[in-house]
């Protein structure tokens, strides 16, 4: 069975909600701190492909750093936008759960019974 992890920013409610999910369910899994551990750029765009969503689509827009760098007044790439990502952690949707070739955005933490 393929190993599932957990790419999530511990403060956050919702990855807390989704680690505590899976300790309960007794999978085993791996929760990756992407603010200590950063997700590179070529995993992130694996990641996406996996969740078979755009970059934008990946992208927190209610963050300080967005307001900050007025990305709502850019047209950006998905190059550029998973760059910001890699370079402003806070710029990603999260937790982000993995699972084979499969990943979903554990947005809210009920969609992790699709991973499952």
């Amino acid at each position: 069975m393929a190993r599932i992890t957990v790419y999530q920013k511990p403060t956050c409610t919702t990855c807390r909600e989704v680690y505590a999910a899976l300790k309960e369910s007794g999978v085993d899994f791996e929760a990756v701190d992407y603010y200590l551990d950063p997700i590179p750029k070529a995993k992130l765009k694996e990641l996406i492909k996996k969740m078979d969503i755009s970059a934008e689509e990946l992208l927190r827009k209610k963050e300080g750093i967005y307001k900050e760098l007025k990305l709502s007044q850019k047209k950006l790439s998905a190059d550029e936008i998973i760059n910001l990502m890699v370079k402003y952690p806070d710029l990603i949707q999260r937790p982000i759960v993995e699972k084979g070739t499969k990943a979903i955005l554990a947005r809210p933490a009920e969609r992790l019974k699709e991973i499952l």
